[in-house]
């Protein structure tokens, strides 16, 4: 398993072995106790999504879960192509407010871990691109949140109009967002 630092402290860009032959591959995408020896340690997941989107540069996010049920995301992409990006809103952290994105594709493996405390988005790079995350708590509506995916400055690298969800459309900017994250060094 191969384990990336980011810029943003505490954000990983995880690649799992894939054994393969002409029949296709097997990969562990999750093993607690290969992290561990690797010294990475992550909170104990709860949940597990998996969305699909059908049209190219469709985005999502982004998207946060508050305090008390914030959530930490190891995000992979099961079929297709997105750019996953992760915005520290950690208030006193020496990167509040930057981001760090990664191409997470079906053939590259790549997965990337976003600690609570950041926000979350993704756009699609090619049709009917499915995401799979699992996560450190539950779902809670009374918790959910989003700021506007184009008010943090993100090379989302898509050239045209976003495919977005009402909720999407309609967040608060990042410089309205009182983040409920703090930063513990």
């Amino acid at each position: 398993m191969e384990i990336e630092k980011t810029p943003l402290q505490d954000v990983l860009l995880i690649t799992p072995r894939r054994l393969g032959d002409d029949r296709g591959f097997f990969s562990e995408s999750w093993n607690k106790r290969a992290l561990a020896e690797a010294g990475v340690t992550l909170p104990e997941f709860v949940q597990d999504n998996h969305s699909m989107s059908r049209e190219v540069g469709t985005i999502r996010g982004l998207h946060f879960q508050s305090p008390p049920h914030a959530q930490g995301k190891l995000v992979r992409c099961g079929r297709g192509a997105l750019f996953d990006v992760a915005v520290d809103a950690r208030v006193g952290s020496p990167t509040y407010g930057q981001w760090f994105g990664a191409e997470l594709t079906f053939e590259n493996a790549k997965q990337l871990w976003i600690p609570a405390g950041f926000l979350h988005g993704f756009v699609t790079r090619e049709p009917d691109t499915e995401i799979i995350y699992k996560c450190t708590d539950h779902y809670a509506p009374e918790c959910d949140g989003a700021v506007r995916w184009d008010s943090c400055g993100i090379e989302w690298g898509y050239p045209g109009e976003p495919a977005l969800s009402n909720k999407d459309a309609i967040a608060q900017p990042f410089s309205d967002f009182k983040s409920p994250f703090t930063f513990k060094g």
